[in-house]
């Protein structure tokens, strides 16, 4: 009778483990919340557990809670594809999210651990063209590439008259990717670059890159650089007396540059984005941003990053309502396919069987006298 107790004991108690395992649903995300994009990392997470957080407390999604695993990579190439791995081992994890790194994720797909894994990758935080083209089924992109970006400020720049153009880049697939998106801007204008100079990853070692660039006299810079490195040559260069127009593609937090490098030589640093302005509550998706920010992280501030990452979790938490009960990484990935016009309020993603990019949208911003971002 004793042994017959202590089976039931135990067939409850995996019963139990059965059942809390089926009300929930498991997303995996590898961030950088150490290093020189740790700042970075932090807002990404922030988004989309805010809204993660907001769906939960509305019952989830059929009936289940999201839990969201992070793991931080330290912006890592290695530790993003070993983390990466872990994960994809557990089977309960249906699908990743919210990664950053070109060179981190395009190691993902040289190593085929998305293929081998089945998972889909949804909103990574960048926009390195090697992850769009060729086409790969599993990457479902909610931020317009590099290219996009390059090409905006490039016909900005040349709108004014500005044809000696220099870029400072990180010396891997990121800033890569960004220099030739430069490169081909400019050579749809006939145009050359003056200058490009690089720096070693990981690493804000920039004072080589202010030199050759600085000795080139160009009327514009384009960084293509995290905010460590993106802060220093913009406080180097401007104590050099630089006095070029400053720019620098999306993955950079304003805040964090005005912090590091000051007020005064971050003034009138533009910056392009690739998500609407979420400062003012003029569309419907950045008043419902606003409001649950405050709601669930009422200590946080308004953020380009961490909005960015919430119009990411919209878009999965939608496909894991389409996906139906108790969804598997192939029905998510389907779901993600079917997203096609889809309006997270104000801003609409087309996804299909031949399309993961969802949006190219840009703009530009200014860092403007009082530190904060105008448009």
């Amino acid at each position: 009778m004793r042994k017959l107790r202590c089976w039931v004991g135990g067939l409850l108690v995996s019963l139990a483990a059965l059942a809390a395992s089926a009300a929930e649903v498991v997303i995996g995300q590898v961030a950088p919340l150490s290093g020189v994009l740790a700042s970075t990392g932090e807002q990404m997470v922030l988004g989309g557990k805010v809204y993660f957080d907001a769906v939960n407390a509305q019952g989830g999604v059929h009936g289940a809670k999201i839990r969201l695993q992070v793991e931080d990579d330290g912006y890592k190439v290695d530790d993003t594809v070993r983390l990466t791995r872990a994960m994809l081992d557990r089977p309960e994890v249906v699908a990743l999210f919210g990664f950053a790194g070109t060179a981190n994720i395009a190691q993902l797909l040289a190593d085929k651990v998305l293929e081998q894994g089945g998972a889909a990758l949804v909103a990574p935080y960048t926009g390195g063209e090697v992850l769009r083209t060729p086409f790969n089924p599993w990457i479902f992109h909610v931020r317009a590439g590099y290219a996009d970006e390059a090409e905006h400020m490039v016909q900005q720049l040349a709108t004014l008259g500005i044809t000696r153009i220099a870029v400072m880049y990180q010396d891997d697939g990121f800033g890569k990717a960004g220099l030739a998106g430069v490169e081909a801007a400019l050579e749809r204008r006939q145009l050359k670059l003056v200058a490009a100079a690089g720096y070693e990853r990981n690493t804000d070692n920039v004072d080589s890159a202010v030199q050759t660039i600085r000795a080139m006299d160009a009327q514009a810079v384009i960084m293509i650089a995290v905010n460590k490195p993106a802060a220093a040559f913009t406080k180097r260069y401007r104590e050099q007396g630089g006095g070029a127009r400053l720019f620098n593609i999306s993955v950079v937090d304003p805040a964090e540059i005005v912090k590091l490098a000051g007020l005064k030589n971050a003034h009138g640093l533009a910056i392009s984005q690739v998500v609407p302005y979420p400062y003012r509550p003029q569309l419907p998706v950045v008043r419902e941003y606003q409001q649950l920010l405050k709601k669930y992280a009422p200590e946080a501030e308004i953020n380009y990053t961490s909005f960015e990452t919430f119009l990411g979790a919209k878009v999965l938490v939608e496909a894991l309502r389409r996906a139906g009960p108790q969804p598997t990484r192939a029905r998510v990935l389907r779901a993600l396919e079917s997203l096609q016009g889809f309006d997270l309020g104000g801003v609409t993603l087309n996804y299909g069987p031949n399309n993961r990019v969802g949006s190219r949208f840009v703009e530009v911003t200014v860092i403007g006298g009082n530190g904060r971002l105008m448009k």
